[in-house]
């Protein structure tokens, strides 16, 4: 008796699941016919139809079945209830018409964006290799290649400490650049300006951000580059890809230090880099 009263429940959540299987498989079959295809699109509604049909005449038939082997049973009828009302409470709420075109609207933004972020990215890239191929021309002339340093906030004091034949720490080159800014306000407060704008900064805003070399990450430029170069008193060489290089302390007569600045090499925006002789050269003149 209890797999009698079982079955019911068993026949008609078979069926639910035959029924949702169906139209999984007719929505295939209706994205794989074009809308133009006037005359596969009528009889794919003939397939469709003739599919429906065929599967509730058998569900019919099972259900006929049933009642036949079990004429006193009435569970059929109220699980067959039960399971319309819940299909019926498990359909999603209708869209209105202008949640939909919203929704279409804010897919094709997403698109659009998504294509936008992927044609820059693309450009970068392309920005990336061709900065790289030219200044690996630029350094193979003079017997150099490129000596990459982290892009951590550090790299143009990586690169100058890199270059250096004696040893000292970012902290120390940090330090010391600061102080000297601080020491020589005058000189550098008139190159200190705002670079969107170009408007000059306040003699605190300078004193600011000679606090911010030290306590900060923060990258350096051509205002610490000069510092610097005279805090060694060593000419700094900066190499770019499409520009003349750079010599920044020209008054003073040591061998230069040489950095490389590029443009496209990370996302987050500049970076320095250092130089080392060409392996192939340098293996040359040791042979």
């Amino acid at each position: 008796m209890e797999d009698s009263q079982s079955e019911p429940q068993r026949i008609i959540r078979r069926h639910h699941r035959e029924r949702k299987e169906l139209q999984a498989r007719i929505q295939g079959m209706k994205n794989s016919v074009p809308k133009s295809d006037k005359k596969r699109r009528k009889q794919l509604l003939l397939d469709v139809a003739r599919l429906e049909a065929e599967m509730e005449q058998k569900h019919q038939q099972e259900l006929e079945t049933f009642r036949e082997s079990f004429p006193g049973d009435g569970n059929l009828d109220s699980v067959t209830e039960d399971l319309s009302k819940m299909n019926l409470e498990n359909q999603p709420p209708r869209q209105s018409r202008a949640q939909r075109r919203r929704e279409r609207r804010a897919a094709l933004e997403r698109v659009r964006q998504e294509r936008m972020a992927k044609a820059e990215m693309e450009q970068q890239a392309s920005f990336r290799r061709d900065e790289e191929e030219k200044l690996a021309a630029i350094l193979r002339a003079k017997n150099l290649e490129l000596k990459d340093m982290p892009a951590d906030g550090h790299c143009m004091y990586r690169a100058i400490q890199d270059q250096l034949a004696f040893s000292v720490t970012v902290e120390s080159l940090r330090k010391r650049t600061a102080n000297y800014m601080r020491k020589h306000v005058d000189d550098f407060l008139p190159f200190f300006r705002d670079p969107d704008t170009g408007d000059a900064y306040s003699r605190q805003d300078f004193l600011s951000y000679c606090d911010n070399i030290v306590l900060s990450p923060s990258w350096g430029g051509q205002l610490e580059l000069r510092a610097l170069s005279h805090v060694l008193q060593t000419p700094i060489e900066v190499i770019q890809a499409d520009l003349p290089a750079v010599v920044i302390g020209v008054e003073y007569s040591r061998k230069p230090l040489t950095l490389v600045y590029l443009r496209y090499a990370c996302n987050l925006g500049e970076h320095y880099s250092s130089v080392r002789p060409f392996k192939a050269a340098a293996a040359a003149s040791r042979q």
